[in-house]
């Protein structure tokens, strides 16, 4: 495990360093800021357009973070020739996969800080929003990251055998498809064809059901006269229990397929 945080901790070191991250994060707060602006706009519905635009800047770009420094997690190791340092020491595959996940998964957390308080200092400045709506932002951001750990799992997969370039267009391809799995589960169940139903069915639950997260959006988090949806526990811990379940599937079979590579 000691070996394991170690590769976390310097995979997080190098990522801070990475000019993209800090590029990303400046759009996010600029499209959380700018949502201000779009705000005043509406007709008493300011707060509402600032979180909507707000909690999706976060998850737009914290995808782009994910993907883009995901995709070169290992890829990069191996071009650069330093994983195979790092395996000549007493340090396994499997240890060098989990770390840099945790690593990755560390640093959309702390970008992922960053944004909310952009966005809580947002909403302070527009001063409508109630004292209850910072607190409740919290677990539309948490549900965001379980999503992006999500989109990591699939760009660490990707990164063990494939280019950058088609790890970065597989990932976000399946992150769009991910979010109309329900969609191809209804198609398939209105489908006549049996055959039919059974393949919607059997993607539906191979690929990442990003739907899952979307049961917080800003109505929960305002709480307003109109807008009043309380947020379900129980949903958030099964999409939590989802997220760790499919995560770790992923990160097992990105572990299998990097053991299996030959590096002479």
């Amino acid at each position: 495990m000691r070996r394991i945080l170690t590769i976390a901790r310097n995979t997080f070191r190098e990522n801070v360093r990475d000019k993209i991250l800090y590029n990303l994060i400046l759009f996010a707060l600029v499209m959380i800021f700018s949502s201000i602006a779009l705000g005043q706009l509406t007709l008493g519905n300011e707060e509402k357009v600032i979180l909507d635009l707000g909690i999706a800047a976060i998850s737009i770009f914290g995808m782009l973070i994910a993907i883009f420094i995901g995709i070169g997690l290992v890829y990069k190791e191996l071009e650069k020739r330093t994983a195979f340092a790092l395996l000549a020491k007493p340090v396994h595959r499997y240890e060098l996969i989990l770390g840099k996940y945790l690593g990755l998964l560390f640093t959309l957390l702390v970008n992922l800080s960053v944004m909310t308080a952009g966005l809580e200092l947002a909403l302070l400045y527009n001063g409508n929003a109630s004292g209850w709506a910072y607190v409740r932002i919290l677990p539309a951001v948490y549900m965001v990251f379980l999503s992006l750990a999500v989109t990591t799992a699939l760009a660490l997969l990707f990164s063990t055998f494939s280019t950058p370039a088609l790890s970065a267009l597989f990932t976000f391809f399946l992150w769009i498809a991910g979010h109309f799995g329900r969609d191809l589960l209804s198609f398939g169940e209105l489908a006549k064809s049996a055959p039919v139903q059974w393949l919607c069915r059997a993607v539906y639950y191979a690929l990442p059901n990003l739907g899952n997260f979307d049961i917080i959006d800003s109505r929960s988090v305002l709480q307003t006269v109109g807008y009043s949806r309380p947020i379900d526990p129980v949903a958030v811990a099964g999409s939590t229990a989802y997220c760790i379940l499919y995560c770790g599937a992923l990160v097992a079979l990105a572990v299998f397929v990097f053991m299996r590579r030959d590096f002479k």
